[in-house]
């Protein structure tokens, strides 16, 4: 009988491969349009730091996203009121346009497993996908502070 860890490994391995999979006609990186989505649709205006809390990535990681953005138009940086030195990431209107053409071929597959699985089943596999994400960045946290 086969250990259930080996098991759970290639289930999740291959979910990941196929969401991979799914073609996203995007002219931006998947991670850079999850950017994206995140300053579009965000209330307020956020920081790169704020950015990067969100998504659980270092700062070094959404500078990069961001650097590349902004070369090909899609956000700019408008100084903080109370601190020039830190500022504020503002979607262009090219970004908010791909935003709102986008979103459903980016978010393609949860939609699918929405749809497919019920509402109810689904919401309890985020349940579930989002205690697993807690524990693991926990045991990152505890080994790297």
């Amino acid at each position: 009988m086969q250990d259930i860890r080996i098991e759970a490994a290639e289930t999740v391995s291959l979910f990941c491969r196929l969401n991979q999979r799914v073609k996203k006609e995007l002219p931006i990186r998947s991670s850079e349009m999850g950017l994206l989505i995140l300053l579009v649709t965000s209330e307020e205006p956020l920081s790169s730091v704020e950015a990067a809390q969100f998504f659980q990535v270092s700062k070094p990681v959404i500078t990069a996203m961001v650097k590349s953005l902004t070369a090909k138009g899609y956000l700019g940086k408008e100084p903080r009121a109370h601190d020039r030195r830190s500022f504020l990431l503002v979607p262009e209107p090219k970004a908010v346009e791909l935003v709102h053409t986008t979103c459903s071929e980016y978010l393609y597959t949860m939609t699918l497993l929405q749809e497919h699985m019920g509402r109810e089943a689904f919401g309890e596999m985020i349940r579930l996908l989002t205690q697993a994400n807690a524990v693991i960045q926990k045991e990152e946290d505890r080994k790297n502070g």
